[in-house]
């Protein structure tokens, strides 16, 4: 294979690999506003239930992207902040 091949190749799996990932993320965001609908819409929802519904997700958006964590903290981990504290008017 030349090198004009290889890099043809290499470009072709990493654009694979990119459209992938979008479509991992735009499924994830899907799911995180899916959540967020029902914690801000069901009016009987508890608490508890709300939390647990957020810890699945985190468990759920972590198996999609192992390792990024970090990424979860500084991303959705404030916006289920404000939104626990302005559907449960806690502080």
């Amino acid at each position: 294979m030349e090198l004009n091949e290889t890099s043809e190749v290499v470009a072709q799996g990493s654009a694979e690999e990119r459209a992938e990932e979008q479509k991992l993320i735009r499924r994830m965001q899907m799911m995180m506003n899916m959540v967020m609908q029902v914690i801000a819409q069901d009016g009987s929802l508890t608490i508890d239930e709300a939390a647990q519904m957020i810890g699945d997700s985190r468990k759920a958006a972590l198996a999609m992207f192992p390792g990024k964590e970090l990424a979860y903290d500084l991303i959705w981990k404030p916006r289920f902040q404000r939104l626990m504290r302005e559907r449960f008017r806690i502080m």
